[in-house]
């Protein structure tokens, strides 16, 4: 039966693209900015730590993030979290 793994994405950014070879042997790789030198590279959940401090010490890696998309709460809108829309005299006569 198939199971599902919960998985997290990883941002790497690296000073060449060569490096994005190399990345293969610790997850998938699913984008390659080849102009802005960023790849996107999924990891299983439960293995996030240690396949983060190995590709921090590779050569051409110069810092690793995180994606906080499992962490947003699904149920706020954009504006709801930002902040940016304020009621004006006008909203309150509808």
């Amino acid at each position: 039966m198939f199971k599902l793994t919960a998985r997290r994405a990883l941002v790497v950014y690296v000073n060449g693209n060569r490096v994005a070879r190399a990345l293969r042997h610790y997850g998938l790789v699913h984008y390659v900015s080849r102009r802005m030198h960023y790849v996107i590279l999924y990891v299983d959940q439960d293995q996030i730590d240690t396949v983060k401090d190995k590709v921090k010490h590779l050569r051409a890696v110069r810092r690793v993030e995180e994606s906080v998309r499992p962490d947003l709460d699904p149920t706020l809108t954009d504006l709801e979290m930002t902040g940016l829309y304020k009621l004006h005299d006008e909203d309150d006569k509808q």
